[in-house]
């Protein structure tokens, strides 16, 4: 049988890629990256297509359905019960099927292709003043194919319904290979349709079962299990056919297009923050707030307050809105016609929350009361922490974690508080807790109880609270699937929440559009067991290889240290595919390839580190080239909720195949620059013979990688080496300047400038200098770690340790102008030596930047700025001073300068990333990834503004780019302080 099926397979895999334009990926590691989603489950696909065109994808269907291969439509890949997983050949739609086909503006509709992300969506309808409202979590992932399939529903629900109230129509391929269009139809003229038997048989269903639907489905709004036969109800002269396909999971056709009904735009919001002492008073209140008629009411316990202000970007958030110590905080969201009549809705809130019994003075469960929050950039990010609410929770780094099976429940809003209160009881009953949020407006909360879902002992607890759950929901006569949909986890319960007779019509459904099951089988009818750990990402036989890992990963639990504890943090909930907004994953931004996102690296990793790939995996060609493409910019430590750090695995990884298999000349004349730093500016007329001799560029593209078309930094002689160990006055601040080998070697004046700039502001400056007299300029080490080569990193890392501890211990700043070298210093240098000198220095380790605007903010800083004119600063920040929230000192110590405009770019990574932007593998994305935002505002600033940007590589793809120099922000200040000079 295993021969017969790999035989089918090889048939199906040669057809494919004969006869389709698109991507047809049948490898191990491709098949890999597509068997999880954000859901417990693992199934191994048996291939996957990434179609070129609707054409295209449509002839891979019909290409398996005569192989005898199942399909499996997919989006984004964020479903959280198990949707998007199969032993199926998956239909990716996510990359090139995403266009708007059509747009009716004064009619508000919008024809689109699945593929298309919600986000992306939206900022295309703006410039209209339109949105599309259902506005899912997910909404910078979320496809509208799979929101479709999933009936989603989003935070506003309240106003705007779910996506069944905003699917007007659906054009599906069917089975059978027809392909037709779904929408409204006339009851009475379909009934006597001879030539659309489909139709004429579903309605007949649905009036057969319309007592049945009646009796059994729950009356509340978040309905989304099973399918939708109250859509095929006679409840009217008409019927919308493509309902029945909405929910529908990719069980009875593959969608090709949707038809939307768009709304304007919201206008002005405000948000009060109800605070309360007990989480039970919080949803006993929820049924009296919604009587205010807010558009939403999204709740956040106790838990995900403490686990946002662990996390760097939601702490501010945190503590501007959060008041003393509540154990729930109920979020109110208000959008009337007019400012003043959202303003006077908060007055009402308040009001009402007095007339409740709560107040900020009163103690216990009745303490309380409402925090306005007005401004729209706070509401952003407000409603940035609540949306990532489930990945809050996902970022305990704990063996157990928030596990989803019956997180969507939604009951009637009067029975909250009392089907709240007897989920924690069960929870409690069986020794786990459950976090809380989302949306308490319409009685649907996520909760998920932590447990080990590598032990069968927690996959057992899980059965158990999910049949007692659903008893609960039975009981208040609520619905066991209120968001999320079914999947593996929720459909085998369909028969005790809606009976069997249902059941059977929902066969009956699946049968009449699918008679042989091609599409996406065993969901929603006919599904196994939600507790079957063969189906589990992580099964009985589920174990981590044990290396011995280069670097600390102690902080997690599991296999090689914690190695493999750390790759798991990633549960696959997609954030990093977001393609605006932030810095990750740059990459992806580019190729749109789940080989080049972040989940993806991590669940190849993750294969890999258990043997699911075969032996040597992790050091194989096709490991190094799934991170090929990875630019160690830090955005996923900072933007991924659950705080995967794919640059410190790609150090990991690169360092195990560099013991496995040796550096290639390349990577050794990348690893040991700063060694040779010193004899290349003693010759540095020879070295530069290659940027300026024809066929010495294209001779070393051919030996040693570096591509012809990228000039290398210029050595120069006069590099920076200071003449005493110390200077500036005896009694000044003392601070210690770290001069990294790029600035030192190629760009002496940024340094300079910074001595200018601290020597003006009166500051004591130190010189580091290697603590065991040797001559040799000191190194974090980066690019040995960039390259694998741990144990020369170490030996640098070391020096720099011993050379800069004894002021670190004193309490004296150790300042640094390149990026990536100072948050080496503070983040990788800890975890490769363990050592509490490094931890020392790593805690008084500051960027120039963040020195200046924290001496500012305490009153410490004496500069004798000056105004530079009409000058203006384009800032472009670096990926490490993202990643680790620098950049409103960046930008705090550029407006210093008297009546300075400042505009930072929104940019992801410049592309240049350290060697990577100079390989003749890689120029090519590291191209594309400055033209994404980058270059483009560069060559629309006027001559009037100085390109600013901290990092070398950075001005180095400046330049290339767009032919116009940028600096570093301390050759701003010091312009500045010249400008002073000049005038007296």
């Amino acid at each position: 049988m295993a021969g017969s099926a790999a035989q089918a397979s090889g048939t199906l895999e040669r057809r494919l890629r004969a006869e389709l334009k698109g991507d047809v990926l049948f490898d191990a590691f491709s098949r890999g990256r597509y068997a999880t989603d954000a859901s417990i489950y693992q199934i191994m696909p048996t291939g996957v297509v990434v179609p070129e065109t609707m054409d295209d994808a449509v002839r891979a269907i019909a290409i398996a359905r005569e192989e005898g291969a199942t399909v499996l439509p997919r989006g984004g890949g964020t479903s959280q019960c198990g949707q998007t997983v199969n032993a199926s050949l998956v239909v990716d739609c996510s990359k090139r099927l995403n266009r708007i086909l059509d747009l009716d503006v004064a009619g508000r509709t919008a024809r689109v292709e699945p593929g298309i992300v919600l986000d992306d969506l939206n900022r295309q309808l703006k410039r209209h003043g339109l949105w599309f409202p259902v506005d899912v979590s997910t909404a910078s992932r979320a496809t509208i194919g799979g929101m479709t399939a999933n009936n989603s529903c989003g935070g506003r629900s309240l106003r705007y319904g779910t996506m069944r109230d905003n699917v007007l129509a659906v054009e599906a391929a069917l089975a059978n290979g027809e392909r037709r269009w779904f929408g409204e139809v006339t009851r009475a003229e379909a009934m006597r349709n001879d030539g659309d038997l489909l139709t004429r048989d579903l309605l007949a269903l649905g009036e057969r079962e319309a007592a049945e639907v009646a009796e059994r489905f729950p009356k509340v709004q978040r309905r989304v299990g099973g399918y939708n036969l109250d859509a095929l109800a006679p409840n009217g002269p008409t019927n919308n056919m493509a309902h029945i396909l909405v929910g529908s999971e990719g069980t009875l056709g593959f969608t090709t297009a949707v038809d939307l009904r768009l709304w304007p735009l919201i206008g002005p919001k405000v948000f009060g923050i109800c605070h309360f002492g007990a989480f039970h008073e919080a949803m006993d209140a929820a049924q009296h707030l919604v009587a205010l008629a807010p558009i939403a009411i999204e709740l956040v316990d106790r838990t995900m307050i403490g686990l946002a202000r662990d996390i760097a970007m939601f702490r501010p958030t945190i503590e501007r809105v959060v008041r003393g110590d509540p154990d729930a905080l109920l979020v109110v969201e208000f959008a009337e016609a007019s400012e003043a009549d959202n303003l006077g809705k908060l007055k009402e809130l308040e009001a009402l929350m007095g007339d409740l019994g709560f107040g900020w003075d009163r103690p216990g469960a009745r303490f309380g009361g409402v925090v306005p929050v007005v401004e729209p950039a706070w509401q952003a990010a407000v409603t940035e922490m609540r949306s990532s609410g489930l990945n809050i929770m996902m970022s305990m780094k704990e063996a157990g974690k928030p596990v989803s099976f019956v997180e969507d429940c939604a009951v009637p809003l009067k029975d909250l508080a009392a089907y709240t209160a007897g989920l924690t009881e069960i929870f409690e009953a069986h020794g786990t807790t459950g976090t809380w949020y989302a949306h308490a407006s319409v009685g649907c909360l996520h909760v998920r109880p932590v447990l080990n879902m590598k032990l069968d002992v927690d996959a057992k607890r899980m059965r158990s609270m999910a049949e007692q759950a659903f008893a609960l929901v039975r009981r208040y006569k609520g619905s066991h699937s209120g968001e999320h949909g079914d999947g593996i986890v929720r459909s085998e319960f369909h028969e005790q929440m809606f009976g069997s007779r249902l059941v059977r019509a929902f066969e009956e459904v699946k049968d009449r559009f699918d008679p042989a099951g091609l599409y996406n089988p065993a969901k929603i009818v006919r599904a196994p067991r939600m507790d079957d750990r063969s189906l589990f990402r992580y099964p009985p036989d589920y174990r981590g290889a044990e290396i011995t890992p280069a670097l600390d990963w102690s902080a997690y639990p599991g296999a090689s240290q914690g190695f493999l504890g750390a790759i798991e943090m990633c549960n696959n909930n997609g954030t990093c595919r977001k393609l605006d907004g932030g810095a990750m994953c740059p990459s992806y931004r580019v190729t749109r390839d789940e080989q080049h996102v972040t989940r993806g690296r991590a669940n190849t990793l993750r294969l890999a580190m258990t043997g699911q790939l075969g032996p040597d995996a992790l050091t194989g060609p096709d490991m190094a080239e799934s991170l090929k493409l990875c630019v160690s910019c830090k955005a996923c430590k900072r933007e991924c909720p659950t705080g995967v750090d794919m640059a410190r695995m790609k150090i990991e990884v690169t360092a195990a195949r560099r013991a496995a298999h040796g550096a290639s000349l390349h990577d050794r004349l990348v690893a040991h620059l700063p060694r040779y730093a010193g004899l290349a500016s003693r010759l540095p007329w020879l070295l530069n013979l290659r940027n300026r001799l024809p066929g010495l560029a294209a001779l070393s593209e051919k030996l040693a990688g570096f591509s012809a078309r990228r000039s290398l930094p210029a050595w120069r002689s006069d590099v920076f080496s200071p003449t005493a160990p110390s200077e500036g006055p005896e009694g000044g601040r003392e601070v210690v300047l770290l001069a990294d080998t790029f600035n030192r070697a190629f760009e002496r004046e940024n340094l300079d400038a910074a001595v200018a700039v601290l020597l003006a502001g009166g500051y004591r400056v130190h010189h580091a200098q290697a603590a065991d007299g040797s001559k040799r300029n000191l190194c974090c080490g980066r690019t040995y770690l960039a390259t694998g080569m741990v144990d020369h990193a170490r030996a640098e890392a070391e020096r720099l340790v011993a050379a800069l501890e004894p002021f670190a211990a004193r309490g004296v700043p150790v300042i640094g102008l390149e990026p990536s070298c100072l948050f080496t210093l503070r983040d990788e240098i800890p975890a490769l030596l363990r050592s509490p000198a490094s931890e020392t220095v790593a805690g008084t380790a500051v960027l120039f930047e963040e020195f200046i605007a924290a001496e500012a903010k305490a009153g410490r800083l004496s500069l004798p700025l000056h105004p530079l004119g009409e000058t203006k600063v384009l800032l472009h920040g670096h990926c490490h001073q993202k990643a680790f929230g620098a950049m409103g000192a960046v930008e705090g110590t550029l407006r210093l300068v008297p009546g300075l405009a400042v505009e930072t770019v929104e940019s992801s990574c410049c592309g240049m990333a350290g060697a990577f932007g100079y390989h003749r593998d890689t120029i090519d994305v590291s191209l594309a990834m400055a033209e994404l935002s980058l270059l483009p505002a560069v060559r629309k600033a006027g001559p009037d503004h100085i390109v600013v940007a901290d990092g070398t590589s950075c001005r180095h793809q400046i330049a290339d780019g767009a032919a116009r120099e940028a600096v570093h922000a301390a050759r701003v200040l010091a312009q500045s302080l010249a400008a002073g000079e000049a005038r007296s």
